[in-house]
């Protein structure tokens, strides 16, 4: 047998055993969180559209959330404006919101549409508080004012729905609309998780920079596969995690709660982790759900 032969035999074998799970996702929601370096690295913002561009041609209904915080920050000091944390979250008055607003929506969202549209008119652009889709609420902390940051109040999921129905890909970016009108950033982790909930999406992902859960950070070895609900709420009492993991993790769990069949924590530096995550058998990441 030839190389080309060969080559065509193992084309097939790949196809055939991605067949079982096309069958089982077809007509499916899937809810991804885009983040981290895959949103920054140019061959991976490829891999990463293209892993969304064939699951929808699978007959799969990808829903994507994105922040994009470094790029927020990158313009921020650009501008010579201060950036501030308190417990991760970015105090935000009212020039800072303008600015989220002008990045996320202007700049990341655009980007992100005009990737997958290579391939076909599939995607479509929408930020939180158009057509109020994330109604939100001013987020409190008791000893400090963090500004024009919020927290999901509602999501009006029928906007989403009819652009599935049709035939649309929506790109969602992270801000929510106030009962008084003000736009309000939101984590993009919670917001994912909210929004995987009132789709009753089969699957929620969030894209990382990190292979998934550790039961000890500093222990590459120790990578946890599979968590369950409950193993996950002993989990968040007992362990210290990464100031950045800690929204995913109780993301993953608000979704579990809210009627999400799975969560995963993939990590998005590794080229097309979303299909190995969706069509393979073993998976990659940390897969967290209702059941062991």
């Amino acid at each position: 047998m030839n190389m080309s032969n060969i080559d065509n035999a193992l084309r097939a074998k790949v196809l055939i055993h991605a067949l079982p799970y096309i069958k089982e996702y077809y007509g499916k929601t899937v809810v991804i969180k885009y983040g981290g370096n895959a949103m920054v690295d140019e061959k991976l913002k490829e891999s990463v559209a293209t892993d969304i561009v064939l699951m929808k041609y699978v007959g799969i209904n990808p829903v994507i959330i994105h922040g994009g915080g470094p790029e927020i920050t990158k313009v921020m000091k650009k501008m010579k404006k201060e950036v501030k944390f308190v417990k991760g979250l970015r105090v935000t008055n009212k020039e800072t919101m303008e600015l989220v607003k002008m990045v996320l929506v202007g700049k990341v969202n655009k980007e992100i549409v005009t990737l997958i549209n290579r391939h076909g008119r599939i995607a479509v652009g929408i930020s939180g508080d158009d057509a109020e889709l994330i109604v939100a609420q001013k987020f409190v902390l008791p000893d400090v004012d963090l500004g024009f940051v919020g927290e999901v109040k509602k999501i009006n999921s029928e906007i989403l729905t009819d652009l599935i129905n049709d035939g649309f890909t929506p790109i969602v970016a992270s801000v929510g609309i106030g009962s008084d009108g003000q736009s309000y950033n939101i984590n993009a982790d919670l917001v994912a998780a909210e929004i995987a909930s009132a789709l009753n999406a089969d699957k929620l992902i969030f894209l990382t920079n990190v292979d998934g859960l550790y039961e000890d950070f500093t222990d590459k070895s120790s990578l946890i596969s599979k968590l369950s609900l409950e193993e996950c709420n002993k989990f968040l009492e007992k362990s210290k995690l990464e100031e950045g993991m800690l929204p995913k993790i109780k993301s993953c769990v608000n979704a579990l709660k809210g009627g999400v069949k799975k969560a995963h924590i993939l990590n998005g530096t590794i080229p097309h982790s979303l299909l190995l995550e969706i069509f393979t058998d073993e998976g990659i990441g940390t897969m967290l759900t209702t059941s062991r």
